[in-house]
């Protein structure tokens, strides 16, 4: 009796560790909903009803597709930032700062390639085997050699000479 116990916690250790290994895209922010009620975050508010100015400029009605009164949080934070999702024309200040971006190049399939190393890169950092057994966040762990130090950043800048507006002023010490 005593040999057949133990060769089920050898068994079902090892199909455990195997499901462990197992080749899927790596999930490194494990965050799973603590109950069964609704998911707040899946509500969007539809834009207030405006009575338009005329009647017969309406779009004409498609079952299926965007009306006036969806959301549309892109073009909607375009136009917050003052611009126009619209135009594709860039104004007055703006090639300056689309040349200084794309002096180097710009690589027209950039999302795909940026995907594909950070999914090699979730794949390289996934965690232990027992923290992909149990699910454990290690999303931070992973991604710590790309974090930016503020303070550290912050004390350089400061020490080119370079004018810090967003940081807080430093400290003054009584002595």
């Amino acid at each position: 009796m005593r040999v057949s116990s133990v060769k089920f916690l050898t068994l079902s250790a090892i199909i455990l560790g195997l499901a462990a290994c197992a080749d899927r895209d790596p999930s490194l922010m494990n965050l799973r909903a603590t109950q069964d009620g609704p998911d707040e975050f899946a509500i969007l508010p539809t834009k207030p009803l405006q009575e338009p100015k005329s009647y017969s400029d309406l779009p004409t009605p498609t079952p299926g597709k965007a009306n006036l009164t969806d959301p549309t949080p892109k073009a909607d934070a375009v136009a917050a930032l003052g611009g126009n999702l619209g135009s594709g024309k860039l104004r007055g200040g703006e090639g300056a700062l689309v040349s200084a971006a794309s002096r180097y190049g710009v690589s027209s399939n950039i999302r795909e390639v940026l995907a594909a190393s950070d999914l090699e890169w979730r794949k390289d950092n996934r965690g232990r085997v027992l923290e992909r057994l149990f699910n454990v966040n290690v999303y931070y762990r992973a991604y710590e050699a790309m974090h930016l130090d503020q303070h550290r950043e912050l004390e350089r800048l400061r020490r080119l000479g370079l004018w810090t507006p967003a940081a807080p002023p430093e400290a003054v010490t009584d002595q």
